[in-house]
Parts: C-alpha cells; sequence; structure tokens
C-alpha cells in the first residue's frame, strides 16, 4: 500500500507539471496565432490511451510517461515530421514567426513551471506556514557518524555557527555545507568554543549519505511501529507496540548510544529489555551482521524539540512565497556546480523516477505533496532551459544565435541537432535510472 500510495503521488504530480509546462507553449503559440496540432500528456508512439479533437488541435493521453509535448506546425521537434517541413511556409506556421515570437513560445514551459512552482509556495505558507528546528533549540547537541569523527565532530557537540554564520533553521546546515563551500564549523563541546575544519573529501561523502550532522535524540521512549523485511526482533518474538526499555540491562541515554551498541555487538545475540502492556519481559535477540534489529519507530523532532512554525497571511504569504521560490531555485543551480565535479563525483548520485517517486512520503500528505511538486516544477524548468537540442534550451539557443546573427541555422542542421540531443537525454536517462537499479541490488 505504501508503494502505491507513492506512485499515485508522483503521477499526479508528474501529470500536473508536464500540463502546465506544455500549457505554457500552448498559449503562447496560440497568442501569437500559430497552429498546434496535438496536446498530449505523455508520449503516444503507436497508440494512445485517450484523444478527441477541437478545433485544429488533437488532445490526449499516451502510455508512455516520460513527459509530454505539443506539436507545433512548422517546428523541428521530436516527431522529425521531415515531410511537413517540407512544404511551402504557411503563415500559421512556427518557422513563419519572428525569432522573438518564436523565443517566447519556446520558453513558455519553463515560465509556467516557474510561475506554478512560486503560486504552490506562496499557497503552502498561507495555508501552512513554514515549520523548522531552530538551531538554538537542538538542546541535546548533534549525532553523527565515523566519517563525522574522523573530520572531528563529536556527538553531543553544539553547532554554533558555520564559517562564523549563524544558521537559524538546523535542517539547512548540511544543504549550506554542500552548496556554499564552506570551510569550518564552530561548536561549543562541554563549555569549549571549537573551530572545526571542513576537509574537500567531506563533501563527497555528504552527497553518499556518510557524515551526516542530525539532532541527537533521548532514546526512550523507542515505541516499535513496525519491522523490516529481514527482522531479527520480529523473528524473536518481538510485536509492534513493544517498548525497548535496554539491552542488557543497560539503558541508553540517547539514540546514537542504542545504536553504538549494537554496532559493537554485531552476529552477537543480546537479551531486549521489552515493556509490553505494562508488563516487563526479556526476549534474547541475534543481532544482525549490520549491527541492526529491523526494527522502525515513529519517532519525530517534535517528540523531543521545541518547533517553531511562522504564520504568514495572504499578502505575506505573496513575497515569502516568491522569495522562496527564488532561493530554491538559486540552491538547485549551485548542484550542478557539485554534480559536475570530479572531485565530489556527485552525478554517481543521480537518480532516475525510483529516486524521484521515494522522495514522496507513503502516506498521503498534502504539505508534502505540493512541497514536492513546487520543487519538481523548479527542476523541470532548470533542466528544460539547459542549451541542450530536444530541450527548450536548445530551441532557445539557436533561437539566440539567429537574433544575434541574422542567420537561421538550416533546417538539416536543426534536424541532426535534434537527433543528438535525442540521443544524448535518452542516454541520461539511462544513466539515472540505471543508478537507481544498481542500488536497489546494493541493498
Amino acid at each position: 500500500m505504501t508503494l502505491l500510495i507513492r506512485i499515485l503521488q508522483f503521477i499526479l504530480s508528474l501529470s500536473i507539471l508536464v500540463i502546465i509546462h506544455e500549457l505554457g507553449h500552448f498559449v503562447m503559440a496560440k497568442y501569437f496565432k500559430t497552429r498546434v496540432e496535438k496536446f498530449y500528456l505523455f508520449f503516444d508512439p503507436w497508440f494512445s490511451l485517450f484523444k478527441f479533437r477541437k478545433g485544429e488541435t488533437e488532445y490526449g493521453i499516451g502510455w508512455l510517461p516520460l513527459g509530454g509535448y505539443v506539436k507545433i506546425s512548422g517546428m523541428i521537434d521530436e516527431s522529425l515530421d521531415k515531410e511537413q517541413m517540407n512544404q511551402p511556409v504557411q503563415p500559421y506556421e512556427f518557422r513563419a514567426k519572428k525569432a522573438w515570437q518564436r523565443l517566447l513560445i519556446m520558453t513558455g514551459g519553463v515560465l509556467f513551471n516557474f510561475i506554478l512552482a512560486l503560486l504552490i509556495y506562496v499557497m503552502i505558507l498561507y495555508a501552512w506556514g513554514e515549520t523548522y528546528l531552530p538551531t538554538e533549540n537542538v538542546k541535546y547537541g548533534i549525532e553523527t557518524d565515523s566519517t563525522g569523527y574522523a573530520i572531528g565532530l563529536r556527538n553531543g557537540d553544539k553547532i554554533l555557527s558555520v564559517d562564523n554564520l549563524y544558521i537559524d533553521n538546523f535542517m539547512q546546515i548540511v544543504p549550506d555545507i554542500l552548496l556554499n563551500d564552506r570551510k569550518s564549523i564552530q561548536v561549543d563541546r562541554d563549555g569549549e568554543i571549537l573551530n572545526i575544519p571542513i576537509p574537500d573529501d567531506y563533501i563527497p561523502d555528504l552527497l553518499k549519505g556518510r557524515g551526516q550532522i542530525e539532532a541527537r535524540t533521548p532514546f526512550k521512549p523507542f515505541v516499535i511501529s513496525d519491522f523490516s523485511k529481514e527482522s531479527a526482533a520480529s523473528e524473536a518474538g518481538v510485536i509492534a507496540g513493544d517498548e525497548i526499555a535496554g539491552i542488557d540491562n543497560i539503558s541508553f541515554g540517547f539514540y546514537d548510544e542504542f545504536q553504538a551498541y549494537l554496532a559493537r555487538n554485531k552476529n552477537k545475540t543480546v537479551v531486549l529489555n521489552i515493556n509490553r502492556d505494562g508488563e516487563k519481559t526479556d526476549i534474547p535477540v541475534k543481532i544482525s551482521g549490520q549491527g541492526i534489529l529491523g526494527v522502525m519507530s515513529n519517532r519525530s523532532y517534535s517528540q523531543f524539540f521545541d518547533l517553531k512554525t511562522v504564520r504568514y497571511g495572504i499578502l505575506e504569504s505573496v513575497p515569502a512565497g516568491i522569495k522562496k521560490g527564488f532561493q530554491t531555485m538559486s540552491d538547485y543551480l549551485k548542484q550542478f556546480k557539485l554534480i559536475f565535479s570530479k572531485d565530489t563525483k556527485a552525478y554517481e548520485s543521480l537518480g532516475g523516477f525510483i529516486t524521484i517517486g521515494s522522495i514522496f512520503p507513503g502516506v498521503w500528505d498534502w504539505h508534502v505533496f505540493w512541497n514536492m511538486t513546487a520543487f519538481l516544477s523548479i527542476i523541470l524548468a532548470v533542466m528544460n532551459i539547459l542549451p541542450i537540442p530536444a530541450l527548450d534550451g536548445g530551441h532557445v539557443m539557436f533561437l539566440m544565435y539567429e537574433v544575434i546573427t541574422g542567420r537561421k541555422p538550416s533546417d538539416k542542421f536543426l534536424e541532426y541537432a535534434q537527433i543528438a540531443g535525442m540521443i544524448l537525454i535518452f542516454s541520461l536517462l539511462i544513466f539515472a535510472n540505471g543508478n537507481d537499479i544498481l542500488r536497489l541490488f546494493r541493498k
């Protein structure tokens, strides 16, 4: 059921984004009296799931959910319609329009996606406000792993600043380090102020999920809500609703101490001290080779910390939502520096549809859904404006060349460029989705 909910949220979000993107091209084309032959959600090679015609345009839903398209008369696109391009130019065709008009038609999709993201952020801030964990409220300090220890961090450190800049939202500390090339972290360790240098090799580790900086939380209460697929605890007789009071009659103050005890006892049998319906019981369990019990608990920061919620009126939400949209786009653009850097090897973390789908929660949460949709809308806008043939940015690149030089690239050149761009895009899709499949096998 959890997987189905994730899939449904992903498909709904993708459908909204594709329709809005193609609507941008459609509206601009219609405004400049350019004929639109097709408007499709998803691609329809060989057949479509649904279609109807209204006026000069055929509307439909394809079966291949890799995007969508509008087919504009007199334009070299993914359909590679050579026959149409060999006919005399008609006044309603894309190629008959002025360069600046064609430029607006091609950027319409990107513009609509970005406007959609801004509108969603405005709506989110008005409806839910903005809730976050203030750094000053992380009263137990941080917890990290061996990679964090290697650079000098310790569990219990209280982060004061990064590069001597205070970050109010604790959850923004790691993104700030990643995106802004930070060099040091200032911490309070038992009353002593320390400066922790950030080495260059820490960034690749962060991208791979190592060396994360999280808020340190108390161990109790730890009530089991579910089990992993292969759970030693479940096999031993532990059930959902049991509370782990300790292990081997050892009580833990913090969750990281519990994890460390499990790691030290890999492949060993320990005794779980369980509270079940008000009664105490002991259950022997053999810890896995990964140092885990295979149990889950619905713990959240709100149980242990005072979160801060900023509320916005309708007038306040507009500038705040616009600011959030531009900040999100700025942060996403900074990620390209990481992706194309041989030092960070961020390209190894690229994911496809499985990765995108997994960012949606296993329960239907409209707040999270709209946040993810706004973020994906910005990603779609940025990716489409890249100067790659077959993307909107490729068409824009050639149009800018025409505007500057006064010469239009030949149809044959545009055709070959379209094919080259499609090969590149499909190669990237194969690479990203291949990364997803490899990660599944490594689990």
